[in-house]
């Protein structure tokens, strides 16, 4: 399957339409969350995760019948065009009260992501993009930062679940924190890429990430002119691997020379 730009404004329509239903549950459910139960150490899911994938799927599938959907909690089939969907970034963040979750919905193709939206609905912010067609908030067209890296303020993320890459990480953190001027700690990656493509940060690091995390928001840092690469520096790899750097052209460099092009 080759998808043009006519079908890829289609499918980007159908997957914003699928995440504002997810948002719908996840708005629903804030404040008095349901059946919240722990997959792993600090990996959390509850009733509104389930129920918000359910719907995204119902939604995508009725909309692009044939299209495979892969969620993070019920999975599915990945295939080489295929949907993947995080109904609930931040479940964490959700459970403690915190505002910033979101919906994620990407279309990939071939191994990168053609087709993404991210919704975050108790924020009231959606953010689209498709492969050609430029990254968009709320119909604002997104640009990247051009701030050097002395002044720039980027996102990340712990590998709290993965405690045997904490020495690694923390040598990239110190050169971070020693290089831009400020680091920021969110814990929803759809949502750190997305201010990272609207150039609230200059960009992101992170490791060990699902495919369904990263997709949408990467796609929206590289339609709005910035870099998204793994740690070596591949800019293939990163979907897989979950180990990710995003920014501007001169952040992402920045991050590149912190992390030494090797991977973590």
């Amino acid at each position: 399957m080759s998808l043009s730009r006519q079908d890829l404004e289609t499918l980007r329509d159908a997957a914003e339409a699928a995440a504002l239903r997810g948002g719908a549950i996840v708005t629903e459910h804030f404040g008095a969350p349901l059946s919240v139960r722990e997959k792993g150490p600090g990996d959390w899911v509850s009733e509104a995760d389930l129920r918000s994938e359910r719907a995204v799927r119902a939604s995508l599938e009725s909309a692009a019948p044939g299209i495979p959907v892969f969620g993070e909690e019920a999975g599915g089939e990945r295939a080489d065009v295929g949907w993947l969907v995080d109904p609930l970034d931040g479940t964490t963040n959700f459970v403690h009260g915190f505002s910033a979750v979101a919906v994620s919905v990407a279309l990939v193709e071939g191994g990168r992501p053609v087709v993404g939206v991210v919704h975050a609905p108790l924020l009231g912010s959606t953010w689209t993009a498709y492969r050609g067609g430029g990254a968009w908030r709320d119909g604002v067209r997104l640009r990247v930062s051009e701030r050097d890296r002395r002044s720039a303020i980027c996102a990340t993320g712990f590998p709290f679940r993965r405690k045997r890459l904490l020495p690694a990480y923390l040598q990239v953190l110190q050169k971070a924190l020693e290089g831009f001027e400020d680091l920021r700690r969110v814990g929803a990656a759809s949502l750190d890429l997305c201010w990272t493509a609207e150039g609230t940060f200059d960009g992101y690091f992170e490791v060990r990430l699902g495919p369904w995390d990263v997709a949408a928001g990467a796609l929206m840092v590289t339609e709005a002119g910035g870099v998204v690469t793994d740690w070596t520096g591949d800019g293939l790899s990163w979907l897989e691997s979950g180990d990710i750097l995003a920014g501007s052209p001169r952040v992402h460099a920045a991050l590149l020379d912190y992390t030494g092009s090797r991977p973590i």
